[in-house]
């Protein structure tokens, strides 16, 4: 996987909580801002994941279109 270099515009104190817990993993502050920035990508690339919907009905289409029995009109004039 290709990586590419960037620059990052931050709160200082966002930064330095980053720089911290890169510390404490023992990662450099690069690093840990690519695994922050792969996490939110993860996210986003599941909230673009096509979502199917599933719903249940009592009657069938074709049952409830027969109970309506909708009247008929001229094609032309609708």
């Amino acid at each position: 996987m290709k990586e590419r270099r960037t620059t990052v515009v931050a709160r200082d104190e966002d930064l330095a909580l980053l720089a911290h817990e890169a510390r404490n993993r023992g990662l450099s502050l690069g690093r840990m801002l690519g695994a922050v920035v792969a996490e939110r990508a993860d996210e986003l690339r599941q909230n673009r994941r096509p979502r199917l919907a599933t719903f249940r009905a009592d009657t069938s289409i074709a049952v409830a279109a027969e109970q309506e029995q909708p009247a008929a009109r001229d094609f032309r004039s609708a």
